[in-house]
């Protein structure tokens, strides 16, 4: 592996639906609308987290934060630019719910930031 791809995050995150959370917790996430026509599952980076929900998800509640093992997913994750020619981790198919290593309702931090799920 190249030292820039071991350099990259093994953990990302998705923002979900209290309905797409039902989806995964029920057996995997096949995507949102917006993952469905683009043919990859959207996910952000701790870094990227906050300003991909403040552009996406303004005004909406009764979201959820899932934290995806990356390294679960092999080779169907892609990092790929997006946003201001950051990479961004995508995923090829579905987001089965075992490589979900944490979730919890979208919160904010006293700055604003999101907080970020703990695992049990």
């Amino acid at each position: 592996m190249s030292p820039v791809a071991s350099a990259r995050p093994t953990t990302a995150y998705k923002v979900l639906t209290a309905e797409q959370m039902r989806d995964l917790e029920a057996d995997a996430f096949q995507g949102a609308p917006v993952d469905l026509a683009d043919g990859y599952i959207h996910l952000s980076t701790r870094d990227q987290l906050t300003e991909t929900v403040d552009k996406h998800f303004a005004g909406q509640s009764d979201l959820w934060v899932a934290a995806i093992d990356l390294e679960a997913l092999g080779d169907a994750v892609r990092w790929e630019e997006s946003r201001g020619g950051a990479l961004f981790p995508h995923i090829y198919g579905a987001m089965p719910l075992e490589v979900v290593v944490a979730y919890s309702p979208l919160e904010r931090d006293d700055e604003g930031n999101v907080r970020l799920p703990v695992a049990g």
